[in-house]
């Protein structure tokens, strides 16, 4: 194995985890965000001789993999999941595996820009201005991005865990 290889092989065991746990939340599957971090990392692998600035390895491959996520999407790939039902009805520990499941089902249930929003500021904690340039947009569409996706979250969330309906507080 060349030296461009070994590096790359490095730099795959040292961040291929942490990617897959930011896809995870975005796509909701644990197959299908392997998918993203291959397809992320096999096209970071494709210019990686042109690649001069390792410092900002991480950034490169977190936007490859939100804009490979994001054009899936665009295609139709995917179905989106109905938050709700008879478990969410009874009441669970804030830290339980119940809990957890019900909350990455209803950021699955958040449209995918805003999604990729909500992974990348609260996620990744990326400021406003790195999840800007990450996607190509500017500081007050992602802060409008993070405030819609916390809005359909609540909203998908109170009615579990308050008894409460949309609007009330």
């Amino acid at each position: 194995m060349g030296d461009r290889d070994t590096a790359f092989a490095e730099y795959f065991a040292a961040r291929s985890a942490s990617m897959r746990g930011t896809a995870y939340l975005l796509c909701g599957d644990w197959h299908r965000a392997e998918d993203l971090v291959q397809t992320a990392f096999t096209k970071l692998y494709l210019v990686w001789n042109r690649v001069t600035r390792h410092e900002v390895l991480d950034a490169y491959v977190r936007q490859i993999l939100v804009r490979t996520f994001l054009d899936e999407r665009r295609r139709g790939w995917w179905r989106r999941e109905r938050v709700g039902g008879e478990d969410a009805e009874r009441p669970t520990p804030p830290d339980s595996p119940e809990n957890r499941l019900v909350m990455l089902r209803a950021l699955a249930a958040v449209p995918p820009r805003q999604r990729a929003v909500l992974v990348l500021r609260y996620w990744e904690d990326l400021s406003v201005d790195e999840v800007a340039a990450l996607l190509g947009c500017s500081a007050g569409t992602v802060k409008s991005q993070a405030a819609r996706g916390l809005d359909t979250l609540r909203g998908l969330l109170t009615p579990t865990y308050s008894g409460t309906e949309k609007g009330e507080r």
